[in-house]
């Protein structure tokens, strides 16, 4: 088996891990590959010999000539990474190097055992739908395992989103934006904007609008085989769609957002000892009742 190591090279314990990880690999004849730009960061910490030049490749180079990719970091790395992979089916295990870190499956603690895990064939691989988006006056395609987002910009004033799915009049959102999310994307900003949680393996697109001018507007949810076009006649100044909170461009309207279920998807590996609602209790608190747990402390 072949890893790849890459990760976020702004977060400062990220070369400490992959310098542990090297050592390890090494010592029982593990073959990998790692990002040329943390391998620059740890150069002057290893030795001239522990890496061959086949060893270290551009990023975009990682994800075809490994077998699992590993990702040092928050959210917000794995998030890059699957955009990164998108195509390529390459696995991706999240390390958590962050904070909440909800869709790393791994804490530091737990790394040595996980990769033993690995090395003995003991894990899953989880496929996990990813979103497509094109404009009308931009066919590039923007990628999203969590989210597509589509809101105003420079202005302060509400925007009226016409809705359809598959070319049928949903409703028009006067709202802030509307954002459009995976199972995956459920526990992130469409969480925040009061949307339902939904296992990551479940087939739906959720269509949530941001800050609605209307209180009976509530999140809808579609098949995931849908396609979902928002409508912007105009709008008091530009629009702004950002996919994963990464990838985004200014809009102007009048323009038309198509979003449907991306031809490739995300695939992240899970261990065998935990399960998605672990996570949900653990990282989210969910269920906590805060009463019960005082009357326990008395």
């Amino acid at each position: 088996m072949r890893f790849g190591i890459a990760g976020n090279l702004e977060k400062s314990a990220v070369p400490d891990i992959a310098l542990e990880l090297i050592d390890r690999f090494r010592s029982e004849k593990v073959d990998f590959v790692i990002h040329d730009g943390l391998a620059a960061k740890i150069s002057k910490r290893i030795g001239p010999k522990e890496l061959g030049k086949r060893q270290i490749l551009p990023l975009e180079k990682i994800p075809g000539a490994c077998e699992i990719l590993v990702s040092l970091g928050g959210d917000g790395t794995i998030l890059r990474m699957a955009r990164l992979v998108a195509g390529q089916g390459t696995p991706i295990l999240g390390v958590n190097v962050g904070k909440l870190g909800f869709l790393a499956e791994v804490s530091l603690e737990d790394l040595e055992v996980c990769i033993t895990e690995l090395l003995e064939g003991n894990y899953l691989v989880q496929e996990r739908m990813m979103l497509s988006a094109v404009t009308s006056k931009n066919k590039k395609s923007y990628s999203a395992l969590n989210d597509v987002v589509v809101d105003k910009y420079g202005s302060s004033r509400v925007v009226d989103f016409e809705t359809y799915v598959n070319g049928e009049y949903l409703a028009t959102f006067t709202a802030d934006g509307v954002i459009l999310s995976t199972p995956t994307g459920s526990t992130a900003y469409a969480l925040a904007s009061g949307g339902p949680i939904i296992v990551p393996t479940h087939k739906s697109i959720t269509i949530s609008p941001l800050s609605p001018h209307t209180l009976s507007v509530r999140p809808v949810i579609v098949p995931d085989d849908s396609v979902v076009t928002l409508r912007v006649a105009r709008a008091p100044h530009t629009l702004h769609l950002t996919a994963d909170g990464q990838d985004e461009m200014i809009l102007k309207p009048p323009i038309e957002i198509t979003i449907r279920k991306a031809p490739f998807s995300a695939r992240l590996v899970k261990r065998k000892n935990t399960s998605y609602f672990d996570v949900l209790r653990r990282k989210l608190q969910w269920g906590r009742d805060v009463r019960i747990e005082g009357e326990r402390r008395e």
